[in-house]
């Protein structure tokens, strides 16, 4: 079932997130809504947040971006209750980011390029890997949004500035967007 993606300035966007535990209600229909609400959005990763459920949950899939950045091949993932380890061996690299939260934007983000991350599976199975490039960026963009916060928390004040009233038409559900969404001002 396609859900709506919730919009920037809605407070669920803005909450920290709750662990979840095998017996959460209907989590493999939720986990499905998901993947198929992420690719009919054509987003490459979707947080629990952005479909309304403060809850510690991702799903992502970068494979489509394989060909520019290899690392993302095969990175089709959910990953429940994710601790992220910031591993800064390097300097930081600035990108472009949207979010599907934030339709219609873009903007220049410093992250780091390796984390290490420890998560379950969608079978509550344990795994810890080190993710570098683009997939950790990805990685990263996800997690904020289990910890309340989205990716032009991390952008200078003058660009904030200069896009606050784009933001703000968002807030009060003044954009289109392909997809479901459910707005602040909904």
């Amino acid at each position: 079932m396609l859900l709506p993606i919730y919009l920037y300035g809605h407070p669920v966007l803005r909450t920290e997130t709750e662990e979840i535990t095998p017996d959460y209600p209907d989590l493999q229909n939720l986990i499905a809504d998901m993947w198929e609400t992420m690719y009919n959005s054509e987003g490459v990763g979707l947080a629990a947040p952005q479909i309304g459920r403060p809850i510690r949950l991702i799903v992502l899939d970068g494979s489509v971006l394989a060909d520019d950045f290899p690392e993302c091949k095969d990175s089709k993932m959910v990953l429940i209750n994710p601790e992220l380890d910031v591993i800064e061996d390097v300097e930081p690299v600035t990108r472009p980011e949207g979010c599907l939260s934030i339709p219609g934007l873009s903007e220049n983000v410093k992250r780091v390029e390796h984390v290490r991350l420890n998560w379950l599976d969608e079978n509550f199975v344990e795994h810890e890997k080190d993710f570098t490039g683009f997939l950790s960026r990805i990685i990263q963009h996800e997690c904020d949004h289990l910890e309340g916060e989205v990716y032009t928390d991390h952008i200078s004040p003058i660009r904030k500035q200069l896009i606050k009233s784009k933001l703000n038409n968002i807030v009060k559900g003044k954009v289109h967007c392909e997809y479901r969404t459910k707005s602040a001002a909904k």
